[in-house]
């Protein structure tokens, strides 16, 4: 690939803007994960209390993921992203002026997922810029925001010791006002933008077996990385006795790996094809998780954690150099519900990881099921691979053509069933 082209193909302004909206959102909608040993503190929360409040965020992203990715479609997606940056203002201001009690904070958490359904606005508007031989490195460029869980993780718990926590989420106000300036004076949505589709048109893309199958394999990847993610400050405080500021630390440094390796997961899978690449992510990450299951010291728990959220962040990036080539006009609403599922991935882990250490004292058992989890992706891409090569990949997973975007005529069960 030639990186020179791969900068005129497309508008670089907008992908700067399309990578800082997704960093500061996701930044924003990791806090309560990134706070949750001070919350949990002065709330006198159990593990499962814990879990959820870390946990709630997420599945607040997850529920509004696809109304964002629908209106990228209907608006266009820099529209979509200042009403998006706009409304993340309500929380923040809940939580730094309001939230007194486990009851308040939780809405305060369910409404950050504004900040997490920036993902539905952010890779549209990157990705309608680029030619399909350069998807994987765009959508993995523009991904690569979800290294603001790392800023989250390493800076707000440190704050949180000075100042307090409410005043974190009064500090959080001041990127989100520059970051919303940037996205105004930057961003342009693509000539190439789709008019907007009948109604039906969207709701077709639910019958589509293909939407769904996405939708399983990103709840592993973005669900395995934005769940750990957010709970990775509570693991090592609450399983190796760190302090808030140490667990941050940690924490930082092992969401670093998954933030910064998303882009290269897009250019592996450009070069050697999403299928291929994934099936191998998968079965890395569910090792490391085995290894993880086995409590074992601090040293190889920050190796393994490294390497899993590595695995996770490169598989983040396989999966979306693959959903282009299969949706063209509903990449929006398709990149809504994508997103959703891994919403709701990352929202189960951290609440069944605080589940777990309860009923058992330990967070093996969690662990220990996420990682078979992954070995169950790897073998559904077996299952799925045939078909796909036939119809819109070439041989590895290479993109050779896009199939229509109009609804089959048959229902769903008649379709011809996966090779």
């Amino acid at each position: 690939m030639n990186l020179r082209d791969f900068r005129r193909a497309g508008h670089f302004p907008t992908l700067f803007s399309a990578l800082l909206y997704f960093d500061i959102s996701f930044m924003v909608w990791v806090l309560l994960g990134a706070l949750a040993n001070s919350i949990a503190t002065d709330f006198k929360l159990d593990p499962a209390a814990k879990g959820f409040l870390t946990a709630i965020a997420v599945l607040g992203g997850a529920i509004l993921r696809m109304p964002i990715g629908l209106l990228a479609d209907r608006i266009g997606p820099r529209r979509t992203a200042l009403i998006g940056l706009t409304i993340t203002f309500v929380p923040l201001l809940l939580g730094w002026l309001w939230a007194d009690s486990y009851a308040t904070i939780l809405p305060v958490g369910l409404l950050l997922g504004i900040a997490g359904a920036s993902f539905a606005a952010a890779l549209p508007m990157a990705s309608r810029w680029y030619p399909p031989q350069y998807q994987g490195l765009a959508m993995g460029i523009a991904g690569a925001g979800n290294s603001g869980t790392v800023l989250a993780a390493f800076f707000a718990p440190r704050l949180a010791a000075t100042l307090g926590w409410h005043a974190v989420f009064g500090l959080a106000l001041l990127p989100i006002a520059m970051t919303l300036m940037i996205v105004a004076w930057l961003a342009k949505d693509s000539p190439t933008q789709p008019a907007p589709q009948p109604w039906t048109a969207y709701a077709a893309v639910f019958r589509r077996r293909d939407t769904w199958w996405f939708s399983f394999f990103y709840a592993i990847t973005f669900g395995g990385f934005v769940g750990l993610a957010s709970f990775l400050n509570t693991y090592f405080h609450d399983q190796y006795g760190l302090t808030p500021q140490q667990a941050g630390a940690y924490a930082a440094l092992c969401v670093l790996s998954g933030s910064l390796l998303r882009p290269v997961g897009g250019f592996l899978s450009d070069q050697f094809g999403g299928l291929r690449v994934l099936t191998l992510l998968y079965c890395g990450a569910g090792l490391a998780l085995l290894g993880l299951a086995t409590s074992p010291t601090l040293n190889a728990a920050t190796a393994l954690m490294f390497i899993g959220m590595g695995m996770l962040g490169l598989g983040n990036g396989s999966v979306f150099q693959l959903v282009p080539q299969r949706f063209g006009k509903q990449i929006g609403i398709v990149t809504g519900v994508v997103g959703a599922a891994g919403g709701f991935g990352g929202f189960a882990l951290p609440s069944l990881l605080g589940i777990a250490k309860q009923a058992t004292g330990s967070f093996a058992v969690g662990l220990l099921g996420f990682g078979f989890v992954a070995f169950v992706g790897a073998l559904a891409l077996v299952v799925v691979a045939p078909r796909w090569e036939r119809e819109f990949l070439s041989k590895g997973g290479r993109a050779i053509t896009e199939i229509p975007d109009e609804p089959s005529a048959l229902p769903l069960e008649l379709e011809a069933p996966v090779a």
